[in-house]
């Protein structure tokens, strides 16, 4: 008897492998991979408006090259940068070649490599709280892990299964939700709950600016301040139980990343608003050595001045940092991040719809753009390195375009 597996179920697999490898946290295996699988699905051609997309961040990497030619980096530092710098152009790249006209349902085909992702998320927290005994948020996301930005993408696409035409049944559905949101809610991740909400606004077409989107943004934004309000004469306990320490994150969330004065000799102080120490360092160091036009190139990093522990390393040097603003600032200096806005505005653009299913992909890459806003300031946006959500919008690219090809219209 001959087992015969579909290429269908390969492709899937292989998929749902490049957005799962990051997760894992080592970004030499998954950069490996990644080359592997853009070498194995290469396309012929390319749309038009991909290729605008993405010269954003080639563009971004030259010239962070060209910077770096005129400095003497440690050869390392240089090569890891521009493996970093690569991320999303990779992830873009493959997310497009992924897409075939051969896949029944697109959407489901997104949607199976989230719940893959998802489970093995939860057997990680059931681990972590059931056998390593994790109770804080802490060291439940030290287990599960911090975020994931993919999986928000993909409960955003189950919530709206109708409307992308996902061809499951009503349990299918019920299991599929569970899953999902219950593994999505673990991460404890602030940016996630803010990604849900700004795509889940998104594809109810509550971003477009009329009467009734300003009076639900009014009214969130209400809701938003009462509830902040609440957490901070609440008070929460950095150390105390689960929900207190959650609290106590929400509470920092309009310092953590946007204070300029920090007490390095305070370690809570220090601590609670190490994000913003790293920008203030970066800031101080392109005006100290006159470099903030151009910035300091591939191999470049930021002294903290101290030695930090970050992960299971203690360092002092940093060239990646958790803002990719700065990064790209550090980086490329100006022009780079001029590049990086004009990429994050580019989904703000109307593309014209050539039938529902286009438009709800207009839809989504408007959540995209709102959410990349955040996710850049907050967390690397495409740089990170632990996250595949470039995967995601590839694919989406890929998709718009062949609907427009479909209905005979220019790329």
């Amino acid at each position: 008897m001959t087992l015969k597996i579909s290429k269908q179920y390969l492709r899937q697999l292989f998929f749902s492998v490049c957005v799962i490898i990051p997760f894992f946290n080592n970004y030499e295996i998954s950069f490996v991979f990644w080359v592997i699988a853009l070498l194995f699905t290469i396309k012929k051609r390319y749309s038009s408006l991909f290729l605008s997309y993405l010269s954003h961040f080639i563009l971004i990497l030259l010239l962070a090259l060209l910077v770096g030619s005129f400095y003497e980096y440690n050869q390392y530092f240089v090569i890891r940068d521009i493996t970093y710098m690569l991320k999303p152009i990779l992830g873009l790249v493959i997310g497009y070649q992924f897409f075939s006209e051969d896949t029944k349902d697109h959407f489901k085909f997104l949607l199976y490599a989230g719940i893959a992702m998802a489970l093995i998320h939860l057997v990680l927290v059931l681990y972590g709280i059931g056998i390593m005994g994790a109770r804080s948020v802490s060291d439940i996301r030290l287990y599960g892990g911090y975020f994931n930005d993919y999986e928000i993408y993909t409960l955003a696409l189950l919530l709206f299964y109708k409307k992308f035409e996902i061809d499951i049944t009503r349990k299918q559905y019920v299991y599929f939700l569970i899953i999902l949101a219950v593994s999505s809610f673990f991460y404890l991740a602030r940016t996630n709950f803010i990604q849900i909400v700004i795509l889940f606004l998104a594809l109810k077409g509550f971003l477009h600016l009329n009467k009734r989107s300003l009076t639900i943004f009014s009214v969130l934004f209400l809701l938003a301040v009462v509830g902040y309000t609440s957490i901070y004469y609440y008070n929460p306990k950095r150390n105390g139980g689960a929900v207190d320490e959650f609290l106590y994150k929400v509470k920092l969330i309009p310092l953590e990343a946007f204070s300029t004065k920090i007490n390095r000799e305070d370690w809570k102080d220090f601590h609670d608003h190490y994000r913003s120490y790293e920008n203030v360092r970066t800031v101080e160091q392109l005006l100290s050595n006159e470099t903030y036009i151009f910035g300091e190139g591939i191999g470049s990093q930021v002294d903290l001045k101290q030695k930090v522990f970050l992960g299971d390393m203690e360092l002092r040097h940093i060239s990646i940092l958790h803002n990719g603003y700065m990064t790209v600032f550090l980086k490329s200096g100006i022009p780079g991040l001029l590049l990086l806005i004009m990429s994050i505005f580019f989904f703000f653009k109307k593309f014209g719809t050539i039938n529902e299913m286009d438009n709800n992909i207009n839809l989504l890459f408007v959540g995209t753009g709102l959410f990349l806003i955040v996710s850049y300031w907050v967390f690397l946006g495409l740089y990170n390195l632990l996250d595949s959500k470039s995967i995601f919008i590839g694919y989406l690219f890929a998709y718009k375009n062949s609907l427009r090809l479909k209905h005979n219209v220019i790329r």
